[in-house]
């Protein structure tokens, strides 16, 4: 298969499905199940039991790439109000001041993350109070009994960052065990069902004037996206959605957050990347071949609980932005529970950047250049 933009790919689903040899639509698709599954593999791990030496001064999730994002998906649902902080290490240290009064929840879909492993076991020696959530038989889960931690196995569904509902949901229940969440059974089940919906809107045979996640993908092609939320929750979900256009369409893209985004991304609106369109980007119909080379494309992810001042700044953006000809694309949240918000933002971004892959005649399942990188570090 070429590599280049050919609309037509996303006509038809034997087409999507010669593009996507690896099945990373059903992967997406697997997300109300992945909840459904972590709930029962959570009971079963006995993260009860977490509430034996009462609620932790912090809580710290240590896992890189697609597990890593879990944490942060964590700190959105138990939001600023949580009585404890909440955070994401990323990298081989642990934070000097995390000791036996913390909670250190370690996070890895292969259960062999060199990372993730270096941080469990730092915090095994800190005597901290210890949550593994992984792939079942691996260094992780070994660690695991080693240290008598409570340890979920997640069973992949093929790759990471497809498996996020899988890992992030055993952390979900582990914090409202402790009291950090309000994330009942009914809401779990709720999300699973938005996620259906999702599932099924976006759904491969679904034509691309009517599939949300065909279109966005199609208006995103060739540009270089600005994805902003617009309330912390949305926030993650635009990191997420970068990183996902990252390793499934092999695609550039800048995460941002308002209302800081206002304060230095948005100067690039008036930068190389800002030339104008010969045709208006919000037209589904256009003639694409006429539109500029590259350009910049800002993509809101659309919280429904925003702060007043980042409604204002979201709407003032849009419109400086096509008064300068950048296109812009508005993803909004479903739902009321900040699960159900984050987890419908994530669904649909999904869709959108794998969509873009096959349109772009990119496989999105290999992350070939990770793999050489892995292999460099070993030798």
């Amino acid at each position: 298969m070429s590599v280049g933009l050919d609309p037509a790919r996303l006509d038809e689903v034997s087409a999507i499905e010669a593009a996507d040899p690896g099945g990373m639509l059903r992967q997406v698709a697997s997300s109300a199940a992945q909840i459904r599954e972590a709930r029962r593999a959570a009971a079963e791990a006995g993260i009860a039991s977490l509430t034996e030496d009462g609620r932790p001064r912090a809580v710290v999730v240590t896992g890189m790439g697609g597990s890593g994002i879990s944490g942060d998906v964590l700190a959105a649902i138990c939001g600023t109000g949580c009585p404890v902080p909440v955070t994401t290490v990323r990298g081989y240290r642990l934070p000097g001041w995390v000791g036996a009064a913390d909670l250190v929840i370690a996070v890895s879909c292969s259960g062999g993350t060199e990372e993730t492993l270096a941080v469990a076991a730092e915090a095994a020696r800190r005597g901290c109070r210890l949550l593994f959530v992984g792939g079942a038989g691996s260094p992780l889960a070994g660690l695991a009994e080693r240290t008598r931690a409570p340890f979920v196995p997640v069973r992949s569904v093929g790759q990471p960052r497809s498996t996020l509902w899988g890992l992030t949901v055993p952390l979900v229940l582990a914090a409202r065990t402790l009291g950090l969440a309000d994330a009942p059974d009914a809401v779990l089940e709720a999300t699973a069902a938005r996620l259906e919906d999702v599932a099924h809107r976006c759904r491969p045979s679904s034509e691309p004037f009517v599939n949300p996640a065909k279109r966005a993908a199609l208006d995103l092609a060739g540009d270089v996206p600005l994805v902003w939320g617009t309330s912390p929750l949305a926030g993650t979900a635009a990191y997420r959605m970068c990183c996902q256009l990252n390793e499934n369409a092999k695609y550039p893209a800048v995460p941002g957050e308002l209302p800081e985004a206002n304060h230095n991304q948005v100067m690039a609106f008036d930068g190389f990347f800002a030339r104008g369109y010969s045709a208006d980007p919000d037209d589904f119909f256009r003639d694409r071949a006429d539109d500029a080379e590259h350009g910049l494309h800002l993509v809101v992810l659309r919280d429904t609980d925003e702060h007043p001042q980042a409604r204002k700044r979201a709407e003032a953006s849009i419109q400086t932005a096509r008064d300068r000809g950048v296109a812009v694309t508005e993803l909004t949240a479903e739902g009321e529970h900040p699960l159900e918000r984050i987890a419908t933002l994530i669904a649909l971004a999904d869709y959108v950047t794998v969509y873009l892959a096959v349109a772009l005649g990119v496989d999105p399942t290999p992350v070939a250049a990770i793999q050489e990188l892995k292999a460099r570090i070993a030798t």
